[in-house]
């Protein structure tokens, strides 16, 4: 199995194989707590205005959307996993959730160009998916670390797919350390610092929980639109 390591937009844009599309700060920190949360199915959707009708269409949907980190006007909330466990399953079961960020979901719709089979990945769901991609034995995987609004590296994406590759290959992996590169850094810093109300405090402190779920999220598409799917896997 050969382990590729990309990074931000151009990075989703020239992934092959097994892709695993990384966001920790925040999108696929939440995508786990809406299954946990029992949302009924999850659609993706890169593009704000085809976001907003696709709420407008369908009045009992949930849009949870951000345009570099700020909440999308006409949305039901931010892409904050804290919010996301504030509203709690009451909010979520058994709903459709429309999901729009600036660089995870928009990583996922542009890596679909190049291959099929894309993964969501933060640090929530790595033992899990690290089980996954062993068992399914690829000839490739790329690890895309989005970054900072898919522009440029961001110390907590990284880290992840440091993790990810220990799992995967053996590789030393220091999760102290890890940390220490990612909290004392702007990305993390910007919420702990509670400057701006759309930046919980308390999101960095859920984004960087590891091997939370035994499930991995898959995305395809289905009826034009690019859906996430939740399969049971459990690290051995």
């Amino acid at each position: 199995m050969k382990i590729i390591r990309k990074s931000c937009a151009e990075g989703a844009r020239t992934a092959e194989g097994l892709t695993v599309i990384i966001d920790v700060f925040r999108a696929f920190s939440c995508e786990p707590l809406f299954f946990h949360f029992n949302a009924k199915k999850i659609i993706l959707e890169a593009d704000p205005e085809k976001a907003l009708a696709l709420r407008r269409s369908n009045p009992s949907y949930i849009l949870i959307g951000e345009i570099n980190g700020i909440p999308m006007e006409g949305a039901d909330m931010g892409n904050s996993p804290s919010e996301v466990i504030m509203k709690g399953e009451s909010f979520f079961s058994n709903k459709t959730v429309i999901h729009r960020s600036t660089a995870g979901v928009t990583g996922v719709t542009a890596a679909f160009k190049n291959t099929d089979q894309i993964y969501l990945g933060s640090f929530m769901l790595a033992q899990s998916l690290a089980a996954c991609i062993l068992e399914l034995n690829p000839d490739q995987v790329t690890l895309v670390a989005m970054g900072n609004g898919a522009e440029w590296p961001a110390p907590e994406d990284e880290a992840c797919a440091d993790y990810l590759e220990h799992l995967l290959t053996g590789k030393v992996y220091d999760h102290v350390k890890a940390l220490r590169e990612v909290v004392f850094q702007p990305t993390a810093q910007q919420f702990i610092q509670g400057k701006n109300a759309f930046l919980p405090n308390e999101d960095p402190l859920f984004c960087l929980q590891r091997d939370l779920f035994d499930f991995v999220l898959s995305v395809r598409y289905n009826n034009d639109q690019l859906q996430v799917y939740q399969l049971p896997w459990r690290a051995r």
